[in-house]
């Protein structure tokens, strides 16, 4: 990881909060879940064959100033040696040997069309430096490390920054009361990755064409592309619907299994095992549950093991909404 990039991310977030009028930290946040893993990921990919002695490797490496080969042929991607390999190698004695021989096979790969989010769960989960990444036809288009998803996020988070400082001169307070009545609902299959969070986009972009107050919007938004997301990830397939009425938005997302064994664990900033790394972008904790806990003006979660969910989120956009 990047030390000096993460600190000026970090350094940035912390500006776009005093600029977004009063938002909760949201931002960045919100610019995860848009994002998805082919917006980061590396193209430009030095590859090598199986049959390339790993002393080859070596000298790519040092010559890219990178930690990890995919080994492909054909377009077909068959396994990765990395700098630990190349270690083991020097220190055997066979660093003249093939990829073949020593290339790490059993992998975990990542898909073009994933979430970034997804992606920060994956290096929580396996601590990987990098992952290949493949499109839908298995074929290998990318790599994606902590280093790429940095200086994405910066670039992301300075445009973002300056389009809040632009709005901030002519900013008005909106309107209310918005008590417009709207009821949405959104099928969501497991492992869709390919519309994974565009039930949230359609919700964000009504609301922003009723111009309704930005703070309001990123809320109701992280609140329902986290509950998508772990439908599509933690659960069997379920649905998302989406409520506005009586000055308050009422996300419920349900599904028909596997469960929560310990919905109190799941809901605790501090059981979890993420890294700092993680942890500073709003995830690694409750498989994103916490995160709608932090938004939401009510809360409420039922499950049961080997039946399903029901969480339901409440954002008040009145004051006078909580009844």
């Amino acid at each position: 990881m990047n030390e000096k990039l993460n600190k000026e991310i970090l350094s940035k977030a912390s500006i776009s909060k005093k600029v977004d009028h009063g938002t909760e930290p949201l931002v960045l946040v919100e610019m995860i879940q848009r994002l998805k893993v082919r917006d980061v990921m590396t193209t430009t990919l030095a590859t090598v064959e199986r049959a390339a002695p790993l002393s080859d490797v070596q000298a790519l490496m040092k010559a890219k100033q990178i930690s990890g080969v995919p080994v492909e042929e054909g377009g077909r991607f068959l396994g990765l040696v990395t700098i630990n390999d190349i270690i083991r190698a020097l220190e055997g004695g066979y660093i003249d040997e093939t990829c073949q021989k020593h290339m790490s096979t059993k992998l975990v790969v990542l898909e073009d069309d994933m979430p970034l989010s997804f992606a920060l769960r994956y290096f929580e989960k396996y601590h990987f430096g990098r992952f290949p990444v493949i499109n839908r036809e298995q074929k290998l288009v990318g790599i994606i490390c902590q280093r790429d998803i940095n200086r994405a996020l910066l670039l992301e988070l300075t445009n973002e920054l300056n389009r809040l400082e632009s709005e901030s001169s002519h900013y008005k307070v909106p309107e209310g009361p918005f008590n417009l009545y709207v009821l949405r609902e959104f099928p969501v299959s497991k492992f869709d990755f390919e519309n994974a969070g565009k039930a949230a986009n359609k919700v964000k972009q009504l609301l922003k064409e009723k111009k309704f107050p930005a703070k309001i919007i990123r809320r109701i938004a992280v609140a329902a592309y986290e509950l998508e997301i772990n439908l599509c990830v933690h659960s069997d397939g379920g649905s998302l619907s989406w409520q506005l009425s009586n000055g308050r938005a009422e996300i419920i997302a349900h599904d028909s299994g596997p469960g929560i064994a310990d919905v109190e664990w799941a809901l605790k900033d501090g059981n979890s095992t993420a890294s700092e790394w993680i942890r500073s972008f709003g995830f690694g904790a409750g498989m994103g549950l916490v995160n709608v806990k932090r938004v939401s003006d009510e809360f409420e979660i039922e499950s049961t093991v080997g039946l399903g969910t029901r969480v339901k989120a409440v954002i008040y956009i009145n004051p006078d909404a909580k009844r």
